[in-house]
């Protein structure tokens, strides 16, 4: 594969293009990152995110993509849209930046906690 026929698809905002160009760029397969997740991110999991029928994956999975794929894991929080591109931040965005960010070393048990803690913060200020 030339290096022309990469490029288009690693300016794509869409994730799932841009997660199957890298990987492919990478010479991995599937189950190769699959692998290298230490199966946290399932060969078949990755061929949805890449095919576009799941849009959204977890901060935990893409920091694992990141992390297996070498790329950074802010770039693929903006690409799922969890975070918007440099230009576009707000201060409330910002002040957000900071947890998101900070679930990069939580097992998925301690990130289920916080947002049920989080669920119950809300509802209790709700009442």
């Amino acid at each position: 594969m030339s290096d022309d026929e990469v490029k288009p698809a690693i300016k794509s905002n869409r994730l799932g293009e841009y997660l199957n160009s890298v990987r492919r760029g990478l010479d991995l397969s599937l189950r190769d990152v699959e692998e290298i997740t230490n199966k946290e991110v399932s060969n078949a999991y990755l061929s949805q995110l890449e095919n576009g029928k799941i849009e959204k994956p977890s901060p935990h999975i893409l920091h694992s993509l990141s992390l297996a794929l070498k790329v950074g894991y802010e770039d693929l929080m903006e690409r799922a849209g969890y975070i918007k591109p440099n230009g576009e931040r707000s201060s409330e965005s910002k002040h957000g930046k900071a947890a998101t960010f900070a679930i990069e070393n939580l097992t998925v048990e301690e990130e289920e906690a916080l947002l049920k803690h989080l669920a119950y913060i809300r509802w209790q200020t709700s009442q």
